[in-house]
């Protein structure tokens, strides 16, 4: 007889599922760029795919270790008050991409660790959230944050992906992009400049 699923691992695998998604679209959207491009910056404030993958290792180990008193691993340099702003934004040149995607990858195992000892009402506590030792929170809750920050920056860097190379899709866990040629998209985005031409009352118009 097939045990029946209890509602708590069904939240638990629910919980999981959504996170994986996350972390294979940041792990495939690396995939095939040259050294330079997984690193170089495509925004303003510097936004880059190895970063992004770093920071989310960070995440994923802050928020499931020291809440509940679980150990953090290797050094956390958001933990180190000389860490100088965004450190864990960029990779450094000695920094290898297999470094940070196994960092990544440790970082996701301890996180699954917490989700499968811990009961997901679990109660810590989030020192970097609010006054006076930080806010009580569930793993519940933290999963969800987690998941959020997840697919957040996984969006940010399906952007940055198709700005290096064109690269767009997520083929790997389920790809929603009509299927059309080159000229279709560009009659397609020139359609929707044209829109916001006209809703904008002729801002974006170039004048001689």
């Amino acid at each position: 007889m097939v045990p029946t699923m209890t509602v708590e691992d069904a939240i638990k695998a629910d919980l999981r599922t959504y996170l994986q998604e996350g972390r294979d679209v940041l792990v495939l959207k690396a995939e095939g760029l040259s050294e330079y491009d997984v690193r170089r910056p495509l925004t303003p404030t510097g936004t880059n795919v190895l970063g992004v993958i770093k920071h989310l290792a960070l995440v994923e180990v802050g928020y499931t270790s020291v809440p509940f008193g679980r150990p953090v691993g290797p050094a956390h340099p958001w933990f180190d008050p000389e860490a100088e702003d965004n450190v864990d934004m960029w990779a450094r040149p000695e920094e290898s991409r297999q470094q940070v995607l196994d960092g990544y990858r440790r970082a996701w195992a301890a996180t699954d660790a917490a989700l499968a000892e811990l009961p997901v009402d679990a109660v810590g506590r989030v020192p970097w959230w609010g006054a006076e030792g930080g806010t009580e929170v569930t793993l519940h809750r933290v999963l969800v944050h987690v998941i959020a920050e997840t697919h957040r920056h996984a969006g940010q860097i399906d952007i940055v992906r198709e700005l290096i190379d064109g690269s767009v899709g997520n083929q790997s866990v389920g790809d929603d992009l009509p299927e059309h040629d080159e000229a279709w998209w560009r009659a397609y985005r020139d359609r929707v400049e044209d829109a916001a031409r006209q809703a904008g009352g002729g801002e974006g118009t170039v004048r001689r």
